[in-house]
C-alpha cells in the first residue's frame, strides 16, 4: 500500500483466534501503524456477532478520527436511536452456545445444495436467534422419504424418516417439478397429523393442499397440474389462467403482492405475526396456484384458507386452526427477513417450533424492545 502511495488508517487482521501482544506490535512496526491501529478479526460463532467484536476491538475509535465523527452534530434522538438499535442487536445476537436447540427438518429437493435454500436458513437463523435458540437445520431430501426408497435403499429411507421424527418443527420451500412431492406430502401428513408445528412456503402451501384433499377430504388421486398435466381428474392445483404453458420464460407472477386476510381470521397464529395487520405485502414467484374451485370444499372440510389476493380469488394462506402451527404461504418471506426484523411466518414457526409461540405474540402485541431496524419508535416483536 505505501508502494501505491497509500497511507492505511488501520489494519485488520483475519485469524482463527485473538492476536498476543507481540505479534499486533510486529504487524504495526512492519505496516508503520500505531499499535491501535491493529485490529484482529478473529474467528466468531457466528457472523452476525463479527460487530461486537469490532467494537470491543476499537473499531469505532478509529472510524470516529478517520473520518472525524466527533464533528458531525447528531441530535438527541438520533443518538438515543443508536443507541438503542445498537443495544437491540446485542441482546438479539447472544453467543449460540449458551443457547438451547430447536431441530427443524427442512425437506426438499435441492437439499445438496449448499446454497439452493439460502434465504429459507437465513431467514431460520434470524427467527432462532429472536426467540433465543440455537438453529440446527436438518436437511432431509424429501425423495428419500418416499415408500419406494424404503426398497430401493432402506438406510436413506430410515435415516430421512428418524430426522423427520425428531424434528422440533418441519418446513417445505420452493421448488419445481415432480421429483420429490410424494416426499413432501408424507413429511406434511406426518406434522399434520402429529401436531408438529409446520410451515409450507409457496410449492410448500401446494403440497399440503394435495395432502389435505388425500387424506382429509378423501380425494386419493388429489395432485397438481404441474405434477400430473391438464388431464388429471381431481387437479388441486392448477396453472395460472393467464400463465402462458408453451413458453415458460417470463409467464410467472413475480414482486410484492397484497394479501388480504379474511374477516373472522382474528384467531390466525399467522396474522398475529403481522400484528393483526388486514392486509400485508410479500414478494411472490410462482406459476401454479390452489384451483378455485376446491376453495369452499376444502374451508368445509377444515383446512382455512385464511387470506386471498387483491381480486379476492387467489389462495394466498392457509392454516388449520386446531393445530400448533400449521401454516402455507403462496408468497415468499424469507426474501426480505432480517436479522432485527424476522419474517413473520418464519417467526412464527420457530416460535412454535421452541415453544415459546405464545410469548412472541404477546410480546408482539405490546411492541415490546426496541426498533424495527432502527427506524421510527415501531418494533418488530
Amino acid at each position: 500500500m505505501r508502494s501505491a502511495g497509500l497511507i492505511p488508517d488501520m489494519v485488520a487482521c483475519r485469524c482463527e483466534r485473538s492476536l498476543d501482544e507481540d505479534t499486533i506490535r510486529k504487524v504495526a512496526r512492519s505496516c508503520q501503524v500505531q499499535y491501535e491501529q491493529v485490529i484482529g478479526v478473529r474467528d466468531m460463532d457466528t457472523i452476525y456477532q463479527v460487530p461486537m467484536l469490532l467494537e470491543q476491538e476499537g473499531l469505532l475509535k478509529l472510524l470516529q478520527k478517520g473520518l472525524a465523527l466527533d464533528k458531525v452534530d447528531l441530535s438527541s434522538a438520533q443518538i438515543k436511536q443508536g443507541q438503542n438499535l445498537w443495544g437491540l442487536w446485542k441482546k438479539t445476537v447472544i453467543p449460540e452456545h449458551h443457547l438451547e436447540p430447536v431441530n427443524i427438518a427442512l425437506v426438499g429437493k435441492y437439499v445438496t445444495l449448499d446454497d439452493a435454500y439460502l434465504s429459507v436458513r437465513k431467514s431460520l437463523e434470524h427467527s432462532a436467534m429472536r426467540c433465543k435458540r440455537k438453529l440446527n437445520l436438518i436437511p432431509v431430501d424429501s425423495e428419500h422419504l418416499e415408500k419406494d426408497m424404503q426398497t430401493a435403499d432402506p438406510i436413506k429411507f430410515h435415516n430421512a424418516w428418524k430426522a423427520v421424527c425428531e424434528a422440533n418443527g418441519v418446513i417445505v420451500p420452493g421448488g419445481f417439478g415432480s421429483r420429490g412431492i410424494e416426499g413432501m406430502i408424507e413429511a406434511t401428513k406426518w406434522a399434520r397429523e402429529r401436531k408438529v408445528p409446520f410451515l409450507g412456503i409457496c410449492l410448500g402451501l401446494q403440497v399440503a393442499v394435495q395432502e389435505y384433499a388425500r387424506n382429509v377430504l378423501g380425494y386419493k388421486n388429489a395432485t397438481s397440474e404441474e405434477v400430473s398435466g391438464a388431464l388429471a381428474e381431481h387437479r388441486f392445483v392448477i396453472f395460472m389462467p393467464e400463465g402462458s404453458k408453451e413458453q415458460m420464460g417470463g409467464t410467472m407472477r413475480l414482486g410484492t403482492r397484497t394479501t388480504h386476510f379474511k374477516p373472522g381470521t382474528e384467531w390466525s397464529k399467522l396474522r398475529a405475526m403481522y400484528e393483526g395487520a388486514a392486509v400485508v405485502e410479500e414478494r411472490h414467484r410462482h406459476r401454479y396456484e390452489v384451483n378455485p374451485e376446491y376453495i369452499d370444499e376444502l374451508e368445509k372440510g377444515g383446512l382455512d384458507i385464511t387470506s386471498l389476493d387483491d381480486q379476492g380469488v387467489r389462495v394466498e394462506t392457509i392454516e388449520i386452526k386446531d393445530h400448533p402451527f400449521f401454516v402455507g404461504l403462496q408468497a415468499h418471506p424469507e426474501l426480505t427477513s432480517k436479522v432485527l426484523s424476522p419474517s413473520p411466518p418464519f417467526l412464527g414457526f420457530v416460535a412454535a417450533s421452541s415453544g415459546c409461540l405464545d410469548q412472541i405474540t404477546e410480546e408482539i402485541n405490546h411492541k415490546k424492545d426496541g426498533l424495527a431496524n432502527g427506524t421510527s419508535g415501531a418494533s418488530h416483536f
